[in-house]
């Protein structure tokens, strides 16, 4: 459940609070907010990746409790929370290419990229880029591959989600605005994922909720064996997992990185 420190920490942006701070990195012409924290020197740098209408901010619960073992890196899609609004909606394809951009020009190689919903798909879309994958409530989900599906299963979702998040979710999508949120995703249920996901290459933790209508257990499972992965189960959790179950979502990562980390030390 979300807690009055976990609802502060992910509204404060771009004022600094509990070691995070935020910075603008410009690519391909467009100024974009990320939020980060790297006091920690060891282990793989983590990049979240939010989903469809929001922004780092829900994803602070997560990302502050891996950050207690791995630098963080949590961006602004362009588009999307502080970032900047450019006139069209990017596809899948353009948010990849730019994130690509963005980890080339900050110097960041060999990184985790932890991908939620929509921003699962992106980090498929390269997965050329990275050490590590781990994919969160993955869409689109070949069941509801339309808006109208999707819109169905995200109102089922509302049954199960913490309603504390409605502060945040408000903000981010007064920031996106419907219009761009319409158009993504518009974008995001046409783009065949399991093309991308028979690619990956690097190891992989597929992470959802026990009740999640979005990316349901059948769905998740099927992403794993995609692309080599494991699947693992956040209990008493819905789609938004990496908001209400965050301590519980980042010792899964966690422990799915060090067992990376392992192999790498072992194949040298």
């Amino acid at each position: 459940m979300l807690t009055t420190g976990d609802l502060a920490l992910a509204l404060a942006a771009p004022a600094p609070v509990l070691g995070w701070a935020s910075r603008w990195r410009t690519v391909a012409g467009l100024r974009c907010h990320e939020r980060f924290r790297d006091d920690r020197t060891g282990g793989l740098p983590v990049v979240l990746l939010h989903g469809l209408a929001v922004s780092h901010r829900y994803l602070m619960p997560t990302a502050h409790a891996l950050a207690d073992r791995h630098p963080v890196v949590v961006p602004d899609l362009p588009g999307f929370g502080l970032s900047a609004k450019p006139r069209t909606a990017f596809d899948v394809g353009r948010h990849a290419a730019h994130l690509a951009a963005r980890l080339d020009g900050a110097g960041l190689s060999g990184v985790a990229v932890l991908g939620h919903s929509f921003g699962a798909e992106v980090a498929v879309a390269r997965p050329d880029l990275v050490a590590a994958l781990i994919l969160a409530g993955p869409t689109a989900n070949p069941a509801a591959r339309h808006r109208r599906g999707l819109i169905g299963r995200f109102a089922v979702d509302l049954l199960v989600e913490d309603p504390r998040q409605t502060a945040i979710l408000a903000r981010d999508m007064r920031d996106a605005k419907p219009w761009r949120v319409w158009a993504t995703l518009g974008r995001s249920v046409h783009n065949a994922v399991e093309a991308d996901l028979a690619r990956v290459r690097v190891p992989t933790l597929v992470l959802g909720g026990q009740w999640d209508p979005i990316a349901p257990p059948r769905w998740r499972h099927q992403v794993a064996t995609l692309c080599g992965g494991t699947s693992v189960t956040v209990p008493r959790a819905g789609h938004n997992a990496l908001t209400t179950a965050g301590r519980r979502s980042a010792d899964l990562i966690a422990d799915h990185l060090a067992a990376v980390m392992r192999a790498r030390a072992v194949t040298g």
